[in-house]
């Protein structure tokens, strides 16, 4: 049984930084900047594409997207974790499914430094099967690449898998790797934005994905 998680917005609440990191970026190159509060609607297909959609629309160069991405860096890489928290539950969740047997593992849109750096101060004694983020040539969710990598590295039937994530790209990207999803209520995304990309199930809290993938280990025990 493995469970894959993405991570902003379903393990991490990041908006805070990556808000900050962007509006940083926007002030270094002379843009104007966003209200936090906007920023859970610019996120979930990768930085590149966060950084588009912040600069204004007739300054959507690659140039630009360039240079925002080396200030970006600069920033977040210093300032990741100051206001970025585990979502409530979530370190008894990922601990709970370790000492079931469950195996675990991350897939995220955010680039792999960040994705390793993240995982490692937030949830240092746990046992990760895969820690996946975005990389150079590799294309990002909800192109299903990254389950597949997962996968190579953690065989498991697709049957046993549960893609957990908070987005309408992370319930694709499960339909398109042919694993079942989770959509999770407490990210940054709205509840009708996961039915609509077809969630096959909705998690209102965390213990209930332990209850899903035990669930899910039984029924497969009996086949």
């Amino acid at each position: 049984m493995l469970v894959i998680f993405d991570l902003d917005g379903t393990l991490l609440n990041t908006i805070a930084d990556l808000a900050a990191a962007a509006n940083y970026a926007l002030e270094k190159t002379g843009f104007p900047t966003h209200a936090p509060e906007a920023y859970p609607y610019f996120v979930g297909n990768g930085v590149r594409r966060l950084l588009e959609r912040v600069l204004p629309e007739d300054a959507r160069t690659e140039s630009n997207i360039d240079t925002m991405m080396t200030h970006f860096r600069a920033y977040y890489e210093s300032h990741m974790a100051d206001l970025t928290v585990p979502y409530p539950g979530i370190t008894d969740l990922l601990h709970s499914l370790r000492e079931n047997g469950i195996s675990i593992a991350v897939a995220s849109n955010k680039y792999q430094l960040a994705v390793e750096r993240l995982i490692h101060h937030f949830f240092p004694t746990v046992e990760w099967a895969a820690i996946e983020g975005q990389k150079e040539g590799v294309p990002v969710k909800p192109d299903p690449s990254i389950v597949f990598e997962i996968l190579s590295k953690c065989p498991t039937p697709k049957a046993s898998v549960l893609y957990v994530g908070d987005s309408g790209v992370d319930m694709d990207t499960a339909h398109r790797a042919g694993v079942t999803s989770v959509g999770v209520t407490w990210g940054f995304r709205p509840v009708y934005e996961l039915n609509e990309h077809f969630a096959d199930h909705i998690a209102h809290r965390p213990d209930s994905i332990l209850e899903m993938a035990m669930e899910i280990r039984k029924n497969s025990l009996r086949q």
